[in-house]
């Protein structure tokens, strides 16, 4: 694996670690934090907020039912007055009025008579099944209760009544009294508590039956059919708010309890906790979709900028800066393949070393920076006469070399005739420098022998044979 390949992988391998890792802590926080905030105050301040809702919407219709029964226009009517029965109506539809209820009613114990706002209704007998509530209630220890049932003189709809015994001052039972709602009403108040607060709400008895529910949402008939809550042959008796928690379905729950005594009932409010960490995870989601892809993007960025980078480097290494020919290492490199190929299938190879004469001059004379154009249109004019299948190197300083495939000894050395009168005649090169720019060329061919220094020892000393006998010219070795 080489250095930019193990680079990039310990770079992504870091990136992504560090942004799942990250991702995946911070989710974990914020379900933490989630619960713990559920636990400590969302629960606790809604079951205050929906007590407070139902103080408005149940319990006052208890506290009505509750001043009914102690009411002493209503226990003298019942000792005194019962025959007068246009009072009791006007009074249960003026309780009615007031309060904005449903229904208001009263039932005699000494007469079995049932009366609401609009007079006497029926005689409750207990051989009438559906008069069965009330003997039931007045056998019940308890002074009130809360009744769900059908009463065929109310639309046949199902009721909450809320019943209250009536006592006169020795405390001898007179009768009941009490108020009804109708149950749809109930089921939207639930029903809102649910959409406002995403929380189920409920009410049971002492025994954990559920009294009152939401009608849509489903949940047991009793306490006691959640295993979790381990309460099976117990009886609710807590005061104060409880906090239970269980798992249904393999999915968690916590359960906020809280006694209200003016319904003597258990108001519960029932969270599902994955209804709240939902958005949690679509944050964590969707944080964890922007983290990769910026880390992508990153990774994107590094890799294009490590390859142009590694380009420039590679280029810095194989190539002259000056001229954008192969420097010498690269040049050696294709000189050894090319001797090998050349041993293998004996096709004619051959190379050109050719020096700028009074290159010198040129500087010293025009500076630096003209002697640099200088060396940079030779390499134009040799990019323009090579074949691309040939190779041109600067081999340092003014020298250049050339390699050239299948051309043989005066094939090669026609080829420098060429390059020399390029160079004597280019216009270019004439206007940089009126005294006009020649070199001197060597010229050698491939032998079976051959070594890379060997061929360019020969083509050194057949240059260096023109230099030393007037310049500007091509020399062929012997």
């Amino acid at each position: 694996m080489n250095i930019k390949n193990y680079v990039v992988i310990t770079v992504t391998f870091l990136l992504l670690t560090f942004t799942i890792g990250s991702s995946i802590m911070n989710y974990e926080k914020a379900l933490k934090e989630m619960e713990i905030n559920l636990k400590e105050r969302s629960l606790p301040l809604s079951i205050d907020n929906i007590y407070s809702e139902v103080q408005k919407n149940i319990i006052e219709p208890t506290l009505v039912s509750s001043m009914m029964a102690n009411d002493t226009f209503l226990k003298d009517w019942l000792i005194h007055e019962e025959n007068q029965t246009e009072k009791i109506s006007r009074y249960l539809e003026s309780i009615k009025n007031r309060y904005n209820m449903f229904s208001t009613f009263l039932v005699s114990n000494k007469t079995g008579n049932y009366y609401t706002s609009k007079g006497l209704i029926e005689k409750v007998k207990k051989t009438n099944i559906e008069n069965a509530w009330y003997f039931k209630f007045k056998d019940n220890p308890e002074n009130h209760e809360i009744n769900l049932d059908f009463n065929k003189y109310l639309d046949d709809s199902l009721i909450m009544f809320i019943n209250y015994k009536i006592f006169d001052d020795k405390f001898h039972y007179l009768g009941a009294t009490g108020i009804g709602i109708k149950i749809s009403y109930i089921n939207e108040m639930l029903k809102h508590f649910r959409l406002k607060y995403n929380f189920n709400v409920f009410f049971t008895d002492k025994k954990g039956n559920v009294v009152l529910s939401e009608n849509e949402f489903n949940q047991p008939n009793k306490l006691i059919d959640i295993k979790e809550l381990d309460l099976a042959n117990k009886d609710l008796a807590f005061e104060s708010p409880q906090l239970f928690e269980y798992k249904k379905d393999g999915k968690r729950y916590i359960l906020n309890g809280k006694f209200v005594k003016e319904l003597n009932l258990y108001l519960f409010v029932e969270a599902k906790l994955d209804t709240f960490t939902g958005e949690v995870r679509k944050t964590f989601i969707l944080n964890l979709i922007i983290s990769l892809f910026v880390t992508i993007l990153i990774i994107i960025i590094i890799l294009y900028t490590i390859k142009t980078y590694n380009k420039k480097l590679e280029s810095l290494a194989a190539y002259d800066s000056l001229t954008n020919l192969h420097n010498r290492r690269t040049f050696n490199d294709y000189f050894d393949k090319a001797l090998k190929q050349f041993k293998r299938d004996k096709i004619p190879k051959s190379i050109i070393f050719f020096d700028l004469d009074d290159f010198k001059f040129v500087n010293d004379n025009y500076g630096h920076l003209v002697g640099d154009d200088v060396l940079k249109r030779i390499a134009s004019i040799l990019k323009l006469q090579i074949r691309d299948s040939d190779n041109i190197a600067r081999w340092g300083g003014e020298e250049f070399l050339i390699l050239l495939n299948n051309s043989n000894l005066e094939q090669t050395f026609n080829i420098a005739q060429k390059l020399k009168n390029c160079f004597e005649n280019d216009i270019e090169l004439n206007n940089l420098v009126k005294e006009g720019i020649t070199a001197s060329f060597g010229v050698s061919t491939f032998k079976d022998d051959d070594t890379i220094e060997k061929i360019i020892s020969r083509a050194d000393k057949t240059l260096y044979k023109v230099k030393n006998s007037g310049k500007n010219r091509v020399e062929k070795e012997i």
